[in-house]
Order: C-alpha cells, then structure tokens, then sequence
C-alpha cells in the first residue's frame, strides 16, 4: 500500500501540536513535530514531508524567515503558516516568499483539513503534469486483448499482482507492449491517484541515467547551472517505470538497490540522502539472468525485482489474438490518418496471422498504417500488408523503402519512397506499379504527379 501522507508540524504550543496531531493522525496522515527554527529545519531534513503547517512565531525566528530555508529542502512542498495576529500585509508577504495558505489561529480544524487536502491535491497534480512531459505516449491501454489461454493467463497473473505494491519485472520481446502494461498496473494498484514516470535506459550514459533518477544540485558538474529534480521525487508515492533495465550501468542498479532496500537515494552533487517512496515496475526484452552470469547485472538487484515476474508471449505464439489487436490498432489508426472506412478484407486477415511478427505489436501497427496509406478505397487488402521481414528473418526489400526501422520521417514521405521505389523496380511501368500498390491506374498516376515521383525515361510513359 502506499505510505500516508506525512505533515510537519512547527508550532512551540504543545496544546496546539497535540490537537491537530491527534485530529490529522484519525483522518490517516504521519506528523512529524517540531517546535522551533532549528528543530522544523532538522526534522525537514530527515522526513521530507508532504506538507508543513508552521506557525508564524517562533522562539528562534519566523515563518518569513524560515520559507526560504524550507523551500530550499523540499521545493515543491506546499506550506500552510498559522498565527494568531494575521493582517492583510503580513499574509501578502507570506504569499509572495512562497506560502500555500495563511490561517488565523485559533484553527477550525475541518477546515484546516479541507485546506491541507486541497495543497497536497494541488502538490500531486503539479507532478503529475511533470510526470506526463516526461512520459513517452502510449498507443492504447488495454493490455489484455484477444482471447489466447496465454494472454488470459497474463491477465490473471497481473491481477495477482495488484495484490501486492512490491516491485514488478515484465518480460517481452520489443514491441509487445512491455510499457502498456506497466501502466495497466499504476492504474489498477493502491498508488493509481499519484504519478508515474517511465524511463528507458537504453542507450542513456552512467551520468545521464544517475541525474534523471536521481536529480542533481545546481553545481554538480559542469553545465549543472540549476538544480534538477529527478524522476524518483517526481513519482513520491507513485511508480517509476524503468524500461530495459538491462542496459543500466552496474552503479546506477547499485543505487537503484538502495532506493528499493532503504527508501532513500542522493542527488548528485548532494550530502544528503532523501526518502522517497516508489514502487518500480522493469522491463527487459533480455533474459536478465543471462546478463547476470556474463556480470552485466547485479543478482541482488535481479531477486530484488524479480518476486512477481510477468512474461507477455509474443505474437506468433498466440496469432488468434492478432484479429482483435488488429481491429483495435485500426480503430485508432482510422482516427489519426481520417481514414474512417479503413478495414481488413477476411484475405488480409490471413496474411496477419500467418506472419512470424518479430516487432510485435508495434510493427503490427506500422504495417496497418502503411496499408491504410496504400489503399485507395479503404479495403485493406494482402497487396497492401507490406510485411518488414520476410521468412527467414531478413528485412524485406518492399519494406526497406525507409528503412525497417526509421522512424525519422512523416507517414507521407514514408508513402512518397515506398512508392518511388516500387517503380523504379519495375522499371518505370505505371502498369506494374499499380498493380503491386493494389491500386488503380489512374490514382497512381495521380499521386505520381501530386508527389513529384520520378518515373524513368525509357519506361514508355507519358505523363
């Protein structure tokens, strides 16, 4: 489950700290109390809470004095100052050093508790507007459709998993939808209000994978001319998604240990370590134990992570789910491209199932939005599906117009070079080319002038 959200509480009264402790305490918040400067700066420290409710004067100083200090600690912490002699200016000046709210004492504490309620929504939906920026879109989110016992086991064995908030490891080929069901579970587990980032570290240096955990202070390095708050402290109470773990450095999974063993992790360039409270979902394409025994992963970390495993099978082991997953694709495909008459011919259906689909879901998409491109008339037909890989594994020349893998151009210049190539392999003959696009004569010759193509001078063809 995740943690309570925790308040510090600065007030020197100990009457007023023991009320709104045990009235904050029975609606299922931690409180931290301290009841001067010095002792709300140490306790901030150690805690780093959620909010703080601070009174405005205390024995070493005030509240004016002591914002800045905290803000410093804990940035995006929202703060509530109380007092007993509140004026008009004296809450302006609270307001513009960086208070949440200003309360005059004495406190009516249903309200104080609407108020603390309405400041840690405010705290989570700022996060979560960063976790969003930091978030690669999602192509759908369902993640158990079609009707294989394998994927039906999937989707029991995930529930089982919700039972629990420890870490979670999916296990899949590229493109099976790793990311699309780490998701399914933040959204159905106990942590599904809070945010969730996700990360791939793939191809990420030691350096940058450590300042995008784990943040870094103005100073750190050079370059480092702010401080930066990594992704841990964005998902607080939350989930971080960590795709490919695999490829991360041995320091960073010697770190990434800790946050899960103890809570706490350190920003670069810091003295102190900081609490947070995560659940860490990975996923790896690779078999991990495999990289354990090449010493390319820590195995503390590996039966850190590994308590609930969720492998999702590949398409070719389950082609009676590629219909549904089909449909579902084109559905949405049919709204991007405003293509709203799209659909598979029952021959087209075919010619999906019986590929070997290396790429997975993701190449299933690509070569759906390719054909809906193609196609004249909306009817998807077995000309159109230009597969990425032929049988033995090798990519396909029909499919090598842009590359198997470049995803650096726009679908219509993508359309422009596949088409482009077509005719040039067949010489230049309009004829043969529309045949092979499965398309009429006479469109061809329309996008060959409307896309500028070249056809050959030889081919006989008067455009």
């Amino acid at each position: 489950m995740a943690a309570k959200p925790s308040v510090l509480l600065v007030d020197d009264e100990p009457q007023i700290r023991f009320a709104v402790r045990r009235f904050l305490e029975a609606r299922d918040y931690a409180i931290v109390e301290a009841d001067s400067c010095a002792t709300a700066l140490e306790a901030c420290r150690k805690a780093l809470p959620d909010a703080i409710l601070m009174d405005y004067s205390l024995p070493d100083g005030n509240a004016l004095d002591l914002l800045p200090q905290l803000q410093a600690i804990q940035p995006s912490t929202p703060i509530i100052l109380l007092t007993a002699h509140g004026t008009v200016d004296l809450a302006v000046r609270a307001m513009k050093e960086g208070a949440e709210h200003f309360l005059t004492k004495p406190l009516e504490l249903s309200t104080l508790h609407v108020i603390l309620e309405r400041a840690l929504e405010n705290q989570r939906n700022r996060l979560k507007v960063t976790a969003t920026e930091s978030k690669n879109t999602r192509e759908f989110q369902n993640a158990f459709i079609g009707t294989s016992t394998a994927i039906r086991q999937l989707a029991r064995f995930a529930e089982n998993a919700l039972r629990t908030d420890g870490p979670v490891l999916i296990e899949g080929e590229t493109g099976i939808g790793k990311g699309t069901l780490a998701v399914w579970l933040h959204r159905n587990s106990s942590r599904s209000k809070e945010a969730i980032v996700d990360l791939n570290c793939a191809g990420l240096s030691r350096d940058l994978l450590e300042t995008e955990l784990f943040g870094h202070e103005k100073g750190a390095f050079t370059g480092a001319v702010s401080s930066k708050i990594g992704l841990l402290k964005v998902a607080h109470r939350g989930t971080v998604v960590l795709d490919e773990l695999g490829e991360a450095d041995l320091v960073v999974q010697a770190k990434l240990l800790k946050v899960l063993e103890e809570k706490r992790f350190r920003r670069l360039g810091d003295i102190r370590d900081r609490q947070v409270n995560v659940r860490l979902i990975a996923a790896s394409h690779r078999d991990l134990r495999t990289l354990i025994k090449e010493n390319k992963f820590r195995a503390d970390l590996y039966f850190r992570i590994s308590t609930v495993v969720l492998r999702i099978p590949p398409l070719r082991e389950r082609p009676e789910d590629i219909p549904p997953l089909a449909a579902c694709l084109l559905e949405k495909i049919r709204h991007d491209l405003k293509s709203p008459n799209a659909e598979l011919t029952p021959d087209a259906v075919t010619e999906l199932q019986r590929y070997s689909w290396p790429g997975n879901i993701r190449e299933l998409r690509n070569i759906l939005e390719r054909a809906v491109l193609l196609s004249e008339d909306g009817r998807l037909r077995p000309p159109h599906l230009r597969f990425e890989f032929a049988s033995d594994g090798h990519p396909s020349s029909s499919a090598s117009f842009a590359g198997p893998a470049d995803t650096s151009v726009s679908l219509a210049e993508m359309q422009r070079r596949y088409m482009q190539r077509v005719i040039e392999e067949e010489g230049g003959n309009v004829d043969r080319a529309a045949k092979r696009l499965g398309v009429p004569r006479s469109s061809l010759y329309k996008k060959i002038k409307a896309m500028d193509l070249v056809v050959s001078k030889g081919s006989g063809e008067n455009l």
